[in-house]
């Protein structure tokens, strides 16, 4: 476990001292370096199921998926900025870096927590560094709205989860998810108790987000640079995701009974959301939008409770991270050259930018879950998992899948096809730069149809 911190927390002298020629090479290099020590992390010699090198840091089955994904995506950000970042004053690269830094560091303190306080700190300490990147380098002037849309939501949900973990702990004695697991269920009968619950789990269904308290996620997408977009997409979405997971353990006995207007009302997004994504016209608010319905097929697998539905969703969030980021960074390529995200304005691109067109056609054909691809394996179990619970959601999540093919086909097509318009027939090329980075986010997914069992976290 700290062979992976030590090494980002020593990513903080590298970003203050290089000098200014290899400031981006240097900081690329070393998180490299730790994308590949943190694979060391499937490697799982431990039976009892957790590996902790101290009492308040560990990795389980289901924690190390997340955090090799976090340490996965920290050179694809540094990759992704470099461009627009470069003519930025020096001072302002190294903050943005530091920044970057910061929040990898929250990231895997927050996924390799063994405590439940302590994860809740770190949970709400990625919040600064994100805020921080959308309200200052965000492209337009409504970033400062998004960032308000961000705290408030974030702070007005996470307040009670503060209070029912106190409330916990001075019943249980411990937050440890070690022992949490092995105590015996609480006798929860009261309507106090029902209120507990659902603060328990509302910071973290603001977090995913459900469909209802959503309307932070697509105006902090559209105005955060490509590094806070994919970050965003990629790993803070599923601290929400990770953190039911690991909560729902101790309200055993509520959960099957007060979880159906949270599954109903995450069914309902994906029709809502979807149809949504049908008629947007801005490249990043459609895979925005994109993310909110499959974060709430996400959290319909988690909330009934079964193996395959929580092994389903695992890997749906994992390769959902991978997809939805490289839309994030396809996009950024087509902003930095035509200076629009209107789908109208940047179309016919195929005949401009020909292997661009291939990585923006793979990573749809991802996005709306093809098989063999892991997307499809995650999306199945849950799908197969909602019918054993409930035959009537098949309506929801047969029309959800068929809305996510057509508004991934819709935003290939408009993008890549058709006539080229006139004002952007003098693009420069695409970067190696680019490739490499598409690349690191495809490369993996396909891997993963190899050894799915990766992503199974301790349910089979």
């Amino acid at each position: 476990m700290l062979k992976i911190l030590l090494p980002t927390l020593m990513l903080y002298p590298t970003i203050l001292y290089s000098p200014s020629k290899w400031l981006w090479i240097n900081t690329t290099v070393q998180s490299i370096f730790i994308a590949f020590l943190s694979l060391t992390l499937f490697k799982w010699d431990s039976e009892t199921g957790w590996a902790t090198p101290n009492p308040y840091m560990g990795t389980d089955q289901l924690s190390t998926p997340f955090l090799v994904l976090a340490c996965w995506l920290l050179p694809m950000m540094i990759l992704a900025s470099q461009n627009h970042m470069s003519n930025e004053p020096l001072v302002r690269q190294r903050t943005y870096l530091a920044l970057i830094a910061i929040l990898q560091t929250f990231l895997i303190l927050a996924f390799s927590a063994t405590e439940a306080m302590m994860f809740y700190v770190m949970f709400e300490a990625t919040l600064i560094p994100t805020l921080m990147i959308i309200t200052r380098w965000g492209n337009q002037a409504e970033r400062l709205n998004a960032g308000t849309y961000l705290l408030f939501y974030t702070l007005a949900a996470s307040l009670p989860l503060l209070l029912a973990l106190l409330l916990l702990l001075e019943k249980m004695g411990t937050l440890s998810f070690l022992a949490l697991n092995y105590l015996p269920p609480m006798p929860l009968f009261s309507h106090g108790s029902k209120i507990w619950w659902l603060a328990c789990l509302l910071a973290f269904l603001v977090k995913m987000p459900l469909y209802g308290v959503h309307l932070w996620l697509p105006k902090a997408h559209v105005e955060a640079p490509v590094a806070g977009s994919m970050v965003l997409a990629a790993i803070l979405l599923k601290l929400g995701g990770y953190g039911i997971i690991r909560m729902t353990t101790t309200l055993d006995p509520l959960t099957s009974q007060l979880s159906y207007p949270l599954i109903a009302l995450a069914l309902w997004g994906v029709i809502m959301t979807g149809s949504i994504c049908l008629r947007q016209t801005d490249m990043k608010s459609l895979i925005a939008y994109s993310s909110v319905s499959h974060m709430g097929l996400v959290a319909a697998g988690i909330l009934i409770q079964t193996p395959w539905g929580l092994t389903g969703a695992i890997i749906l969030m994992v390769s959902h991270g991978l997809v939805s980021s490289a839309l994030f960074c396809l996009a950024n390529t087509t902003y930095e050259r035509t200076h629009s995200r209107t789908m109208m304005l940047a179309r016919g691109l195929q005949m401009l930018l020909p292997f661009m067109a291939v990585w923006w056609f793979i990573a749809n054909l991802a996005n709306l879950a093809l098989p063999p691809l892991p997307n499809l394996m995650g999306e199945l179990m849950i799908i197969s998992s909602l019918f054993n619970w409930a035959p009537w959601t098949l309506i929801f999540t047969g029309a959800g899948t068929l809305i996510t093919a057509a508004y991934s086909l819709y935003l290939f097509l408009m993008s890549q096809r058709g006539p080229t318009p006139v004002h952007i027939t003098k693009l420069p090329p695409s970067h190696t730069r680019e490739h490499l980075l598409l690349a690191m986010h495809l490369i993996p997914l396909l891997l993963l149809m190899v050894k799915p069992e990766l992503l199974w976290g301790w349910f089979f």
